[in-house]
């Protein structure tokens, strides 16, 4: 089963619902709603949506990141899964949203400050076990090695998060692609016809659940179009 959608709401919120069946809630990276806002969108959305949960920047992000800034958010000893207060109670607050949303999917992204050493790789695994595991958890990494990206998700049993125009994933029950543009032109870029073709077929070849994410700024349009596709293949 290929499911299609987008990083965050891309058109009025009742409309997404009608267009769409998953969506990636990129608030809870930023900043998580209010529990009674959570609800309203679980209460709002059809019995089939499906939300997954962008963890908590407070968790993966150093608080020099200027997404802080961007947020509003003051913080000191966080990040990089440290063994802190802040990074397990960051954990405590992503997990209600997304028990509240109903998501069984929760995205890890880290940052290319986020480097492939010793003590990192250490954080990873004392945070993964110590935390409840009701989710599939996925892990979109920047700059690390394939060897030592497929050694920590098998240890951790996390999901190898990719963008399929870059590099297949390593590891995982399902896969979990999220498409961020091309190198040109970066988030600006639109996917031709081709590339929904070859899109298409690199699903194909994995052969197990999958979920699409779009995270370019014509994911709206990009994403009603490589649903289309499926339904003509």
């Amino acid at each position: 089963m290929i499911k299609v959608g987008c990083c965050g709401f891309c058109e009025a919120m009742n409309k997404y619902f009608q267009d769409f069946k998953l969506v990636e809630v990129q608030k809870t990276f930023y900043k998580p709603p209010k529990p009674e806002t959570a609800g309203k969108w679980r209460k709002d959305a059809p019995s089939d949506f499906e939300f997954t949960v962008k963890a908590w920047q407070v968790i993966t992000h150093p608080p020099a990141s200027p997404t802080f800034r961007k947020a509003g958010i003051k913080a000191k000893d966080c990040g990089f899964f440290k063994p802190t207060s802040e990074v397990f109670d960051a954990w405590e607050e992503t997990k209600r949203i997304a028990e509240i949303l109903d998501a069984r999917v929760i995205l890890f992204q880290t940052p290319a400050s986020f480097k492939e050493t010793p003590e990192n790789v250490e954080n990873m695994r004392q945070f993964f076990s110590s935390i409840e595991r009701d989710f599939t958890f996925v892990w979109e990494p920047r700059g690390w090695s394939k060897e030592a990206v497929k050694k920590v998700c098998e240890e951790l049993n996390l999901v190898h998060c990719v963008d399929p125009f870059v590099a297949k994933p390593l590891y995982g029950e399902i896969a979990y692609l999220r498409l961020h543009g091309t190198h040109v032109k970066m988030y600006r870029h639109r996917y031709s016809d081709e590339e929904l073709a070859y899109l298409l077929n690199f699903c194909r070849e994995l052969n197990k659940e999958i979920y699409v994410l779009f995270n370019n700024v014509y994911m709206c349009e990009d994403a009603k179009r490589f649903i289309s596709t499926l339904k003509f293949d």
